[in-house]
Order: C-alpha cells, then sequence, then structure tokens
C-alpha cells in the first residue's frame, strides 16, 4: 500500500501555458483527496488522467480564488456529467461553511443540494478528521497567509504528507510539520522579491530542515522564481532531496 499524490496544478494566479492554479490530488486505497481547486484544476484532473468523478474530498486550504475557483465547476460536474450517488466531503478552515452559503447565493441553491450526499465542514487544528475508511487522517495548522490559511497534514501508515498551502515562514509550523515524509511546500517568489504571506527558495529549504523533512517538493511557482536556480538556493538551508513540481507529476510515500 502507498499513500501517492499527483502534483495538478503547481503555479499561482498568474496565468501560465504550462501551469494551473493550486490542486493537488492524493490517493490511498478508497481516498481520493484533492486539496486546493484552483481555476483549471477540472480539466487539469482529466489530463492527468485522474477519477475526479470519483473523488472523495476536496480540502481548501484558504479563500484565494486560485485555491477554491474551481469547486463550483468540479461540484457541477459532478451532478451533470456522472451518475454520482456517493457522498463528496467538503473540508476547509474556519469559515468554510459560510463560504458555500455565499456561493450559493451566486450560483443558486443546488450547490448546496447537488443531486448527490455533501458534507462542508471546518476543520478544527489539532482534532484529525479522519479521512473515510482509508486509515488516513487530515489535520491542520495556521499559516501566515490569511486569516483562514492553514496547512494540511495527511497521515497514513505509510507515512507523513505535509502541503504547506499558501504560508510565510514559520517556525510553529515547522515544528508541526516535523518529520514529514513528503514536504509539499509553496516556493513563489525569489529571494531577492521577498514578500510576507509567501515562501522563496531559501526560506522554503529553511522550512525543510527545521521539519526534518525527508523529501522537498516545490510548488506554486510565479513567473519570476522561475527565472532563477531555484536548487541552488534552496540547497544553502536543506540537504535533502529537492524535487520542483510540474503539473501532473506523481509521488509516492510508502
Amino acid at each position: 500500500m502507498t499513500l501517492s499524490l499527483v502534483t495538478v496544478g503547481t503555479g499561482t494566479v498568474a496565468p501560465s501555458a504550462t501551469r494551473g492554479s493550486p490542486a493537488h490530488w492524493v490517493e490511498r486505497e478508497g481516498l481520493r483527496l484533492l486539496m486546493d481547486c484552483g481555476s483549471g484544476t477540472l480539466h487539469g484532473l482529466a489530463r492527468c488522467g485522474l477519477a475526479w468523478e470519483r473523488v472523495t474530498h476536496v480540502a481548501l486550504t484558504h479563500f484565494h480564488a486560485d485555491h477554491f475557483g474551481d469547486l463550483p465547476a468540479l461540484l457541477f460536474a459532478l451532478r451533470h456529467a456522472t451518475k454520482r450517488t456517493e457522498p463528496l466531503v467538503v473540508l476547509g478552515p474556519a469559515g468554510t461553511v459560510g463560504l458555500f452559503r455565499r456561493l450559493a447565493d451566486g450560483y443558486g441553491p443546488w450547490l448546496l443540494d447537488p443531486g448527490y450526499p455533501i458534507g462542508v465542514l471546518d476543520v478544527q487544528a489539532g482534532e484529525p478528521f479522519p479521512l473515510g475508511l482509508s486509515e488516513a487522517t487530515l489535520d491542520v495548522h495556521p499559516t501566515p497567509h490569511t486569516s483562514e490559511s492553514v496547512a494540511f497534514t495527511v497521515q497514513a501508515p505509510e507515512g507523513k504528507l505535509v502541503y504547506t498551502g499558501d504560508t510565510g515562514p514559520s517556525e510553529p509550523l515547522a515544528r508541526w510539520a516535523a518529520g514529514a515524509d513528503l514536504l509539499l511546500a509553496e516556493c513563489s517568489l525569489p529571494d531577492d522579491q521577498a514578500i510576507s504571506g509567501h515562501l522563496t527558495p531559501r526560506s522554503a529549504g529553511k522550512l525543510a530542515a527545521a521539519a526534518g523533512a525527508k523529501r522537498l517538493v516545490l510548488t506554486h511557482f510565479y513567473p519570476q522564481v522561475e527565472q532563477v536556480d531555484v536548487r541552488a538556493a534552496v540547497a544553502r538551508e536543506y540537504a535533502g532531496p529537492v524535487t520542483l513540481a510540474g503539473d501532473g507529476d506523481r509521488f509516492e510515500i510508502g
């Protein structure tokens, strides 16, 4: 048994011919979890050959459009392009239930009753949420990005996957991510263009080193950061293996 990850969308809100907005697919046994669902995710799932119509859970790190913008499209596709009867669980930080209600005001009441069972829940930090019958759990931790932003840990018998979502440097996050078998971390901007609320190559490397991560996979690239030697900058802080993820890349734990 393995815990698998597909980086469906490794870009940002900035339009790119090669990178979609953030979206990451996790599978284990009967679990099919989509972490974030930015614009273009629905068709990105199809291009990656993933069973989007069998998704069991969607988890949002925060409420910026590049992280949840395709969620209504996914729910609409499940309503009209499948004969879905299985329940779908949508998880997120505090305010996720309220976000859904506001979206339904615009998209229509079908969003709350799409023709298949749907549950929308706010997940609390320190209260791991069981992900169906897969023996995996989802936990969250606040990150310095927006007021609601969180990182995710997916813990399974095979190991620990940590996804930072959007975050600035954070010692508490590094402690919480300790021992990650795979740290999926944002890497937004070059070090000389650092801003609060996002990581650069060196700060992503510092996070991985402080967490003792066994492997670092970078995502959430703005075009500017792709013009610098990301690996060399990370290596100044972190000695472990580093991958610059692309859309459709696949990783396994266990």
